[in-house]
């Protein structure tokens, strides 16, 4: 890849400006909703009669910002505690009155990041954590009007693995400027995670507990069952839902694409630095399911006293089971809690082939991953420094006396990279990006792939396109993650690309655009990807010759 200076990057900014903001003229589907916008009029419109929304269980009332509606909290699910807890999502109880939507809702129980004034972690990131709880089953939605429109819809699925996470832990996740700029609906949700979300008791609870182990899953379809129900009265599209989403997020694209219950719910998926081919074992969750149940002191008679738990008991004791499990079968199954492969819910088998396709959406989907999902460099001049046989030593955990070897390939691939560049390439290497693109060429539908790359100036060019800094680039939130992006005008004009990419191939299936070079399809003969960057490139699978060596 090309090593572009800083003062390359602001000409290189200067020199499309123009050409730009003419293509952005001629986006069509986003001048309406821009124009719209004074920044020097009122910002902020709230009152009895503002922002009314009829939903199946009664009216929502939120407010308008900026030009666009927002509605914060939505219940599209019951509480999930007490006689709830492990159970498949219910409806929430309607309202007659019209119900406030101003504010955002209790994310999943989980243990939250650690956070303090030294933290570059926390800088970086800014994580959003306030209300924890198991009345989770909610949705946030900013669309540009209530208009009768049919505007394409996005569902973001948040990352933090099956474990943590919530629908605004970020400020790139919030989805006002990308429903300004894409002239979208924007849906982000929560939904119940880790053992709340994942603990498979059917072989200890009988009948009652079959869908114990997917019922996290189960509600990310309950929230696209009521998008489809309730979209249009927000702007939407019903019959036009991409759910997009990054790591762990991403994985739940590619686990609701295989989910017959999502098939006529979504339409096309974006699945960002995470993704997978499989879920988790059956065999291994009942084994996991039957070890929480002998740390919490019951026999099966007994397992429904695990609802009546405090949450935060329960999450305790479910973290030392899989520990336990965990030192006593290493290895087994995916070592914690996530979907499983019940044959129900979620197909057993690899994802679109064969007998596990039968039944599961075939939509178009697009997959990115970042240069440099890890590093370690961010904070330490000392890591940005070390040598190749720095470099292969950090390696070695991994590739053993392969390391070298592995080293080598990618340093042979890639001669422009520094040391811990070559290691970063390494460490956050495509494998599985590539594997699981490849089992969706299986469908019919088409593939598309990119490979993000643009590294902002911050933490002295240490940060790089680590993981997590391209949600803002596609939701149009530079210059409201300045954190990631750095800010201002050149992240702001890659923004513009991607996000124009975002939005064609959620209202097409296909991510062509006039501000980025022909995209070209993703093949499993040439691995065609879109690099994304200041100067951006379509590359026949740059990285092959030396992933072969993993």
């Amino acid at each position: 890849m090309k090593q572009i200076s800083r003062s390359a990057l602001v000409c290189a900014a200067a020199s499309v400006a123009l050409a730009l903001l003419a293509g952005c003229r001629s986006a069509g589907s986003n001048t309406t909703a821009r124009e719209g916008y004074d920044p020097d009029a009122q910002q902020l419109f709230i009152g009895d009669d503002i922002a009314v929304a009829p939903t199946t269980y009664g009216k929502v009332k939120g407010f308008i910002l900026r030009g666009i509606y927002n509605f914060r909290g939505i219940p599209y699910g019951a509480p999930t505690g007490g006689e709830n807890r492990f159970m498949p999502p219910r409806p929430p109880e309607p309202w007659d009155d019209v119900r406030p939507a101003v504010y955002y809702p209790e994310m999943a129980p989980q243990r939250e990041y650690g956070r303090s004034p030294e933290s570059y972690s926390a800088f970086a990131d800014a994580w959003n954590y306030d209300l924890v709880g198991e009345d989770c089953l909610r949705l946030n939605v900013w669309s540009p009007g209530l208009d009768g429109a049919r505007r394409p819809v996005l569902v973001w699925l948040h990352g933090g693995g099956f474990t943590s996470g919530s629908a605004i832990e970020q400020d790139g996740y919030e989805g006002e400027n990308f429903a300004r700029y894409g002239d979208a609906v924007f849906v982000s949700i929560n939904h119940r995670l880790n053992a709340f979300g994942f603990t498979d008791l059917s072989a200890v609870g009988g009948e009652k507990y079959r869908h114990s182990g997917n019922v996290g899953m189960l509600d990310v379809i309950a929230a696209l069952q009521w998008v489809n129900k309730n979209i249009a009265a927000f702007g939407g599209d019903p019959g036009n839902v991409t759910v997009m989403g990054q790591s762990g997020g991403g994985s739940k694209v590619c686990m609701v694409s295989a989910m017959p219950a999502a098939r006529g719910l979504v339409h096309k998926g974006v699945a960002l630095s995470g993704n997978t081919t499989a879920a988790n074992d059956k065999a291994y969750a009942e084994k996991l399911g039957a070890a929480v149940l002998a740390e919490a002191g019951l026999t099966p008679d007994r397992v429904d006293e695990l609802q009546q738990m405090p949450w935060p008991e329960y999450l305790d004791l479910s973290n030392r089971a899989a520990a336990r499990l965990r030192n006593e079968s290493p290895g087994a199954g995916r070592g914690g809690f996530s979907p499983v492969a019940d044959g129900v819910n979620i197909p057993v088998g690899t994802f679109w082939s064969g007998e596990a396709a039968a039944g599961s959406p075939d939509i178009p989907m697009l997959f990115c991953s970042t240069f440099h999902e890890r590093t370690g460099a961010r904070d330490s001049a000392a890591t940005e420094a070390i040598d190749a046989d720095g470099a292969v030593e950090r390696l070695r955990g991994t590739y053993g006396d392969r390391a070298r070897e592995v080293y080598d390939a990618y340093a042979a691939q890639f001669p422009e990279l520094k040391p811990i560049e070559v290691y970063g390439f390494i460490v956050s290497n495509r494998r599985n990006v590539v594997a699981a693109a490849d089992a969706k060429l299986a469908q019919s539908s088409p593939v598309w792939m990119a490979w993000f790359g643009f590294s902002p100036p911050l933490f002295d060019g240490r940060q790089r396109a680590f993981h997590c800094i391209d949600i803002s680039f596609w939701l149009h939130n530079t210059d409201h993650m300045l954190t990631h992006s750095g800010g201002g005008k050149v992240p702001r004009l890659l923004a513009d690309r991607m996000s124009s990419a975002l939005a064609a191939f959620m209202r097409t299936g296909d991510p062509n655009t006039k501000l980025l070079p022909a995209w070209p399809r993703y093949t499993a003969e040439k691995g065609e990807v879109m690099v994304l960057d200041i100067e951006s490139e379509v590359r026949d699978d740059p990285d092959r010759e030396a992933r072969r060596t993993l």
